[in-house]
């Protein structure tokens, strides 16, 4: 998230230094899907369906509600969504 705030920064004055704002939308564009599918993945780590990303939608209190569910912690163990990927050895603990 870090490294994607100061590349959308950069990208952002580059775009204003310039006067377009395709080089913004560009970068929008070209990290939206993955950033959403981020967003699925963590939700599905505390099992909470996918659809809960949408509530980012509601002005002012869903980006914080989103914000509090990515930092809770996963469940332990296998859930509805599948393996608990800290205990199948895939991520180095």
């Amino acid at each position: 998230m870090l490294v994607n705030l100061c590349v959308a920064v950069v990208v952002t004055l580059i775009g204003l230094a310039v006067h377009s704002h395709a080089l913004i939308y560009l970068y929008t564009l070209a990290v939206f899907m993955p950033s959403l599918g981020v967003a699925v993945r963590r939700l599905h780590d505390i099992d909470r369906s996918g659809w809960w990303v949408l509530i980012s939608l509601v002005p002012i209190i869903g980006p914080i509600i989103l914000i509090v569910l990515a930092a809770t912690k996963g469940t332990s163990g296998e859930n509805r969504f599948g393996m608990d990927p800290l205990q199948s050895g895939l991520v180095a603990a």
